[in-house]
Formats: structure tokens, sequence, C-alpha cells
């Protein structure tokens, strides 16, 4: 009886030891590496999509009607002003010209003679010696003649204006393109385009700017800039640095009212035709901003649909009075166990509002301050409110941070 007594009595604690909770250790600490963030000043450039444009443009159509004959230039080549581009056949006009040369001589030799018979009947009728009929008529005769004469004239000035336009010239220096008519091919006046001619020295550079950005702009239009000055710089489209430096051409008159957008020109001087009518670049306009701003690493900064994110490490206090009915006075213990030996490192996710990128950092214009330490390695293995380490304490800036990318731009430079 005894045996059976004690039996259920073993199985009895045996059970009851089973049913008591286990304590689960506390997640140990995320090991991370911090820098504390400083304002300080940085030097960047603020950058823009951009197209190049030619100052000037012309497309080249006939003046006159016939053939090609002659087409005098390497397509895709500079031209200068007055070159010899392209040939109509001239024969037809040069034949039209020197009619119109022997009638305008006639003309001449038939004024001649009338104002000879002019001057003799004015004599004569200041002597009574001839009809005043006689007279009248040698006068109208004359002015027929001066008349007939002008219209030879100019009908010379269209024969020689229509054989000139049988040789078409370039307008100004510039390039020129591929041509549209080989020798041989008809041409008709206002109809058939032979090619067009940019200007490519200097060259326009367009951008858009927000509204809000007009009253710099127009700082710096009116700003007098050193020969020297790199304050506007394009990026060419296999990312290498233009080498001559632009300025402000235009500012477009009005903002396009839907998108709230204004057109910049720039201008730059292309000595070597490296740039072309059309051309994909980025502008590059040199922050003016003597504010210090904050400036961490890029790869501190989480993303999340559309909004930005860093964990700002902070030391807190764990609170250790759990409530009775949800953990074990043995969870709550290893809590306090922890909690008494002091505050412990935190980090908390903070939204931020973020500026330019500068090589490898970025600008943050709100959401954290200076001085506040923040996590730079190791964010993908946070949460909110996650334990973390440094192990070996604060990171310190690196010279990087410091420098605020100044040492790419100078080597873009």
């Amino acid at each position: 009886m005894n045996r059976v007594v004690l039996s259920i009595l073993f199985a009895a604690c045996l059970t009851l030891y089973s049913c008591k909770p286990k304590v689960v250790p506390p997640n140990p600490p995320t090991p991370v590496n911090l820098i504390t963030v400083s304002a300080q000043r940085v030097f960047y450039y603020d950058k823009y999509p951009a197209t190049t444009q030619a100052l000037s443009q012309v497309s080249i159509f006939p003046e006159v009607q016939g053939y090609i004959t002659g087409i005098f230039f390497t397509e895709g080549a500079h031209v200068t002003k007055g070159q010899k581009l392209y040939e109509v056949d001239i024969r037809l006009y040069q034949a039209a010209y020197d009619q119109a040369a022997a009638n305008l001589k006639v003309a001449q030799n038939n004024q001649e003679q009338t104002q000879q018979d002019a001057d003799r009947y004015e004599y004569l009728n200041a002597q009574n010696a001839v009809a005043k009929q006689t007279y009248d008529h040698a006068v109208i005769a004359l002015k027929v003649a001066k008349s007939t004469t002008a219209a030879a004239e100019e009908t010379v000035k269209t024969a020689k204006t229509n054989l000139s336009y049988a040789v078409i010239s370039a307008p100004f220096d510039g390039t020129i393109g591929f041509s549209s008519v080989k020798i041989g091919n008809m041409v008709t006046v206002g109809q058939t385009m032979l090619n067009t001619i940019s200007t490519d020295d200097p060259m326009a550079v367009d951008f858009l700017i927000n509204e809000k950005q007009l009253s710099a702009f127009d700082a710096l239009n009116v700003r007098k800039q050193d020969a020297h000055d790199s304050l506007f710089t394009i990026l060419l489209p296999d990312n290498t640095l233009y080498p001559y430096t632009g300025k402000i051409s235009v500012i477009d008159r009005a903002v396009d009212p839907q998108t709230g957008a204004l057109r910049i020109r720039l201008t730059f001087a292309n000595p070597k035709l490296t740039l072309r009518a059309g051309m994909s670049c980025v502008v590059r306009v040199h922050n003016q901003e003597t504010t210090p701003v904050l400036l961490i690493p890029g790869k501190a900064v989480v993303e999340q649909m559309g909004e930005y994110f860093v964990f700002v490490a902070k030391d807190t206090l764990i609170a250790t009075h759990a409530d009775s009915t949800k953990k074990s006075e043995a969870a709550a213990k290893a809590e306090a166990d922890t909690a008494v030996k002091g505050p412990q490192l935190h980090a908390f996710q903070k939204k931020v509002q973020l500026g330019q990128t500068i090589g490898p950092n970025v600008i943050v214009k709100e959401g954290i301050d200076d001085g506040d330490q923040i996590v730079v390695d190791g964010v993908q293995l946070l949460h909110d409110g996650s334990k973390i380490t440094t192990g070996t304490g604060v990171k310190k800036p690196s010279k990087e941070a410091e420098k605020g990318g100044k040492a790419e731009d100078k080597k873009k430079d």
C-alpha cells in the first residue's frame, strides 16, 4: 500500500515539474557599426537631365526649279558661310540672264536715241521752229524709252537673282547633315528639302528646373562669372566630363502651368565639335549653399514603400515589471537580471527626407539631428526597437563622409 502511494506521489511531482513553463532566453543583441552624425559643409553638384541644341538651325530649300547638277560638300562635315553646297541646272538661268542683259542694252540704246531727238526738238521748240505736236511726241517717246530701260533693268535683276539661286550656298558656319537629294534629282521651289544645317560652336544645352528654383537661377544669371568659373559643367553620354564650362544664355519667359517647369539654356564653347545637336547629357550646377548639412553613408538608408528610414541608436532601460498573468516569475526575473545591469543600446527607426547623393553618401534634410548615432552596418537584421551592440564601440565618421564626397567631385573635374 505504501509503495502505491509513493508511486502516485512521484508521478504527480514529475507531472507538475514537466508542466512548469520553460524560461526562454532573451534574443542576443545584433552586432552593428555606428557613426555619429555631424553637420558639415559639403561641396556637390545639383544635376539635371539636359539636351544639346543648335543656336541656329535651318532647312535648305531650292529657290529655283530644275535638276541637281552638282553637290559640293561632305555629309556631316563642318561648312563655312558662303560655301557652295548644291547647283541646280544653271544653263537655263544663265541663258535667261544673257537675254535680259541684251534686252537692257537695246533699251538703253533706244533711250539714248530718243534722248537726242528730245533734246533737238526742245531746242527747235524754243525757237518756234517745229510743230508743237512733234515736240510733244518727242518728249513722250523719251519717257517711254526711260520706262522701257527701267523695266529691262528689273528683268536683268530678276534673271541675275535666279541665276544666283541656281547655286545654293551655306547661310552660316555650321554642320551639315545628310543630303535628301542626289545628282540628277528634280527639285521644286519651296517643296523639295535639300538638307539641314545647324550652328555648332558655341552649342546650347537646355534643361528644366522647378519654378521654386527660379530665384536661385536668376541670381546666378545676374552674377558676373569668372572666365574659369566651374559653376556650370556637363557630363557627356559616356559619363565623361566635358572640358569646357558654360554660362546662362536664356531663362525662358514663362513657367509651364501644367508641370511647373521652366527651361534654362546654357551655352558652351565647342571648338572640337564634340557636342552634336540632340545629344543627351547631364548639367551639373555647382551648389552655392554654405550652410552645414548632415551627410551620412547611403548604405545606412532603408527604403520602404517609397519612404526612407535610418536606425538611430539610443540607450534605453527596459521595464521589468511583467504582467504576472502573461509571464512567469522566472521569465520576469530573467528580464530583470538583464535590466539591472543598466541601460542597453537599441535601434529605433526614424523616417528621413533625403537630398543630393554625393558619391557613396547622401544628404539628410530632415529626420535626424546633429550628434545622433546611426547604424551603418547590419541594418538588414534590425527592426524598430532591436537590441544592438557595437562590439568595439561607436565607429567614427569616415574621412569620405567628413569630406562629403569632395574627393569624387574633384576627381571628375
